[in-house]
């Protein structure tokens, strides 16, 4: 496997040469499998596509995996499927006539030692170059071991200390072995991996094909292979990885939030009131992300963690500026409907300066996710603080308009 690394002079040649790159390797190599793809951010996934067939016989999970290269080809949606085991290599194996070699008293041992010292070659001692050790290695010259029609020249030592050829008690023959083989928690593991077409995501595909999957694993439970399994591996396994992560700390997370509120507005009703509105922004960070086309990842996800806390800020703002108008003798519904006119031009304010300090990072590869989110949801959330929230306290604690005294 060669790899290059081509380092473009800005995005546009970049892009250009993204797009261009892999009809150019078809065309002038089409002997190899080529790949184009950009330098990858946060853990490395090789493919955005992938799926773990797991086992126990090496064998038959190369023919099921082959089932599953299939059923993914067929979709429209991927591109070069392939899997990490590669194809398989060429293998010498020498069979022993165990009866001759235990009648002239040779030993599976010499067998295999006077083969290694022929074709690869065995370390006899070490010569010391300054702090260094190296190898001292007896085989063959080269000459003498490039055919295997030179194993006829190899002789054996037997118990009667005489030598016989090695072609007498031993038959080279030739077949195929897998140059490759992965395991994962002890079983054997092909991972089929795919890349998808242009505008599309590793997760969007991977959810196409799971159905078709799950028939293909329960065609092989039903015809009594069920110790064979297909599991999802890739970007979609990773992203999980840390979603998980975030969950495990979220019911901490929310009740240190929720205790702050009570400690700051000193209600349980108010508290919750505020509580409510940290998810009005997600209709913005749905539609944002939509329209600017960026994925909702493990990135993004922590955009729309810190937007709940930026829009619980500003529903604080204003529902404290109802109390005080209130405790100051404003009546109620005049409270309600003349904080929101005061309150609006620093929430405003807030959150433009928010909004506007994202747009450098908006343009980052990694980061730009979470900028585009919170961007987004800001700017939605920010309206709807300023008018739902006004008619929810109304709401909830029975506000009502009185008559204005003629």
């Amino acid at each position: 496997m060669s790899q290059l690394i081509v380092l473009p002079q800005d995005l546009k040649t970049r892009e250009r040469l993204r797009k261009a790159l892999p009809a150019l390797l078809a065309t002038e190599f089409p002997e190899l499998r080529g790949r184009v793809k950009l330098l990858p951010n946060g853990p490395p996934v090789p493919y955005p596509v992938q799926f773990r067939v797991v086992g126990t016989d090496p064998t038959q999970l190369r023919t099921l995996a082959d089932e599953v290269k299939v059923a993914m080809r067929a979709n429209a949606n991927m591109r070069g499927v392939n899997d990490n085991w590669n194809e398989s290599v060429k293998r010498l194996r020498l069979e022993v006539d165990q009866a001759k070699a235990r009648a002239l008293g040779v030993t599976s041992q010499s067998i295999a030692q006077a083969a290694r010292t022929l074709l690869s070659g065995s370390t006899v001692g070490q010569y010391r170059d300054g702090d260094k050790l190296i190898d001292i290695v007896l085989r063959q010259p080269l000459d003498e071991r490039d055919a295997i029609t030179d194993l006829a020249n190899t002789y054996l030592p037997t118990s009667s200390g005489q030598s016989i050829p090695l072609l007498q008690i031993v038959r080279p023959v030739l077949d195929w072995e897998a140059g490759v083989l992965w395991r994962e928690n002890r079983d054997y593991a092909i991972t089929v991996q795919g890349d998808v077409v242009e505008g599309l995501q590793g997760a969007t595909v991977t959810a196409e094909l799971q159905p078709v999957l799950k028939q293909i694993s329960d065609g092989w439970a039903a015809r009594g292979l069920s110790d064979y399994r297909i599991e999802v591996a890739g970007a979609v396994a990773e992203s999980s990885k840390g979603s998980s992560s975030i969950a495990v700390g979220i019911p901490l997370m929310l009740f240190i939030v929720f205790t702050l509120l009570m400690l700051q507005l000193q209600s349980f009703s108010r508290s919750v009131l505020v509580f409510l509105t940290g998810p009005l922004g997600l209709a913005g960070v749905a539609g944002a992300l939509l329209l600017l086309n960026r994925p909702f990842g493990f990135v993004a996800l922590l955009g729309v963690i810190a937007l709940m806390g930026m829009i619980q800020r500003n529903s604080v703002i204003l529902i404290d500026q109802i109390e005080q108008d209130r405790a100051r003798g404003v009546p109620a519904w005049d409270a309600v409907v003349e904080s929101a006119v005061r309150r609006m031009r620093p929430i405003v304010l807030t959150a433009a300066a928010a909004v506007l300090a994202m747009i450098p990072l908006s343009r980052s590869v990694f980061w730009g996710p979470m900028a585009v989110a919170i961007m987004g949801g800001l700017v939605v959330a920010t309206v709807l603080t300023l008018l739902a929230l006004p008619a929810m306290y109304a709401a909830w604690f029975r506000v009502k308009r009185e008559p204005s005294a003629l």
